[in-house]
C-alpha cells in the first residue's frame, strides 16, 4: 500500500502522469481514462463497490482492512518501525525514559522525530503530487517556487501524519473511527478473528521451560504480557474479543515466539473461529456472505462493462435563442443551434457531423471539427430543411398551436478510427 502511495504519481502513461486529479481543469486522469465532473456518478458507484468489498472481508475475515490496509493504521506501524530502530524496543525506551535527558537520549530522541517528520513531509507531497504533477511539484519546492494552496496542503498533511501517527496513533482507532463500532453486526461465529484458546492456555501462570506445568494444572500461557506490551491500541485479547481489536496479528506473533522459546506448539493465540475455538466445524459458505460475494461481483461486472462502452465525447445542442427558425424565399427553413462538444480522452480527435430525420435536412455549416484532447468545442450549425408536406388537418392544427416540431438526429463519428458513433437528438422547430 505505501509502495502504491508513494509510486503511482510517478507513473507516466501516454506521455503524462497515469493518476492526476487536474482541479483547475475539472479532469480526473485515471491510466487511460479521463473524468470530468458529469462522471461523478462513477465515482459515487465506485464507493457503494468498495463499501460491499469491505463488508464481505469483514464477515469473511474480521477487521483485516484495519491491521493491513488503514491508512491510519499502516503510517501507525511506518512510526512504530522508526522509532524501533532509533530508540529500541520497548523495555528499552521505557527505562531510557526514567533516565535524565543525556548527549545519548537527546540524540536518539532527536533522530527519531527527525525520520517522522521526513516520513510526513514525504506523505505531504505524494499526496499533493496527485492533485499538482509531481515531477513539476519537486522542483518548485526546492527553489521555494510552490503556490499558496500547494504550501498549505503539504504543511496540513505534514502536521496531520505527525500527530496522528506520532502521537494520536491507536485513540483514532478506539476514539474517533467509526469502524470499531458497527463491525460486530457483521461478525458471526464462522467469521475469522483473532482469538485466545482459554482451553488449552488456562491456567496461566509463570515457570521455567522445563518445568512439568501439566501436572501442576496449568495451561500453555506462561503470563508473560508480551500479547498486551505488543498491542497497538493495548488491550489484552485473553480477555476475548474487544471492539478496539483492530487483527494486526502483533499478539500471534508474540505469542508464536514465547510458544518456540519454550518448546510449547504454536497457535496459542491465533486467527479462528468461534466455532473452531468450541471444537465445531467452520462453515466457509454461508448465506451473508454469499449474498455480499454475489452483489458485489454484479456490481463489478456492471461497473466494468460501463467503463469498457464509455463514450469519451460528451455532445450538448442547444438552440440559438437569438435567432428564431427563418423561412426563405424557395419555401426552405432553416434553424440554427449551438453544438457544445467536450473530448473527454487523451488525444486529439476529428469528428465528421452528420443530421438525418426530415427529407432534404441539410447541414450548411462546417460537417468537420477538431478537437483537442481534454478541450471544449462551441460551434453554431446551421441546418436547413423543406417544410414539409402535411394534411389540411394537420397543417390547421399547426397554425392554431403557431408551431410544429419535428425530430431530427445528430450522427457524430470519429474520423479515421472506428468508434462508436454517438447519436444526439435534438427537435428542430418551426411554425406554419
Amino acid at each position: 500500500m505505501l509502495a502504491m502511495f508513494y509510486g503511482f504519481s510517478w507513473l507516466q502513461w501516454n506521455g503524462q502522469q497515469a493518476v492526476l486529479f487536474d482541479l483547475p481543469n475539472r479532469q480526473f486522469h485515471v491510466f487511460n481514462f479521463t473524468f470530468w465532473p458529469q462522471d461523478f456518478i462513477l465515482l459515487s458507484w465506485l464507493l457503494i463497490i468498495l463499501a460491499f468489498v469491505l463488508f464481505f472481508v469483514t464477515v469473511f475475515a474480521g477487521r483485516l482492512w484495519c491491521g493491513y490496509a488503514c491508512p491510519q493504521f499502516v503510517w501507525t506501524w511506518f512510526f512504530i518501525w522508526a522509532e524501533r530502530i532509533t530508540e529500541g524496543d520497548r523495555n528499552v525506551r521505557m527505562r531510557r525514559d526514567k533516565q535524565p535527558m543525556g548527549a545519548e537520549k537527546f540524540f536518539r530522541k532527536a533522530a527519531k522525530h527527525s525520520l517522522w517528520l521526513i516520513i510526513a513531509a514525504a506523505t505531504g507531497i505524494a499526496f499533493v503530487g496527485y492533485f499538482s504533477p509531481i515531477r513539476e511539484l519537486i522542483p518548485d519546492l526546492l527553489a521555494f517556487n510552490l503556490g499558496p494552496w500547494e504550501t498549505w496542503w503539504i504543511g496540513f498533511f505534514i502536521v496531520a501524519t505527525y500527530a496522528n501517527a506520532g502521537w494520536l496513533r491507536e485513540q483514532v482507532c478506539i476514539y474517533m473511527c467509526p469502524y470499531a463500532r458497527f463491525q460486530s453486526v457483521m461478525f458471526d461465529q464462522d467469521t475469522l478473528v483473532i482469538s485466545y484458546d482459554e482451553a488449552r492456555g488456562e491456567n496461566r501462570g509463570k515457570r521455567k521451560k522445563n518445568f512439568d506445568y501439566k501436572a501442576a494444572g496449568m495451561g500453555d500461557c506462561i503470563d508473560c504480557g508480551n500479547c498486551v506490551h505488543v498491542c497497538p491500541v493495548g488491550i489484552d485479547i485473553r480477555d476475548g474479543l474487544q471492539y478496539e481489536c483492530v487483527a494486526c496479528g502483533a499478539c500471534v506473533d508474540a505469542c508464536d515466539d514465547i510458544m518456540d522459546r519454550m518448546g510449547y506448539d504454536r497457535g496459542l493465540i491465533r486467527y479462528t473461529t468461534e466455532h473452531a475455538l468450541e471444537g465445531g466445524k467452520t462453515h466457509i459458505l454461508r448465506p451473508r456472505l454469499v449474498g455480499y460475494f454475489v452483489a458485489m461481483c454484479a456490481m463489478f461486472i456492471a461497473f466494468g462493462y460501463t467503463l469498457y462502452a464509455r463514450v469519451p465525447l460528451e455532445v450538448d445542442i442547444i438552440r440559438d435563442r437569438g435567432q428564431l427558425y427563418i423561412e426563405a424565399s424557395n419555401g426552405t427553413i432553416e434553424n440554427a443551434y449551438m453544438l457544445k462538444l467536450a473530448n473527454k480522452s487523451q488525444q486529439d480527435h476529428r469528428y465528421s457531423i452528420e443530421v438525418t430525420g426530415i427529407d432534404g435536412l441539410k447541414m450548411i455549416s462546417d460537417s468537420e471539427v477538431n478537437i483537442r484532447s481534454g478541450n471544449f468545442l462551441i460551434t453554431r450549425s446551421v441546418y436547413k430543411s423543406n417544410r414539409p408536406t402535411w394534411s389540411a388537418l394537420t397543417t390547421t392544427l399547426c397554425s392554431m398551436l403557431k408551431r410544429w416540431t419535428m425530430p431530427i438526429s445528430v450522427l457524430m463519428k470519429r474520423i479515421a478510427l472506428s468508434d462508436r458513433p454517438i447519436d444526439a437528438k435534438t427537435m428542430l422547430n418551426s411554425t406554419e
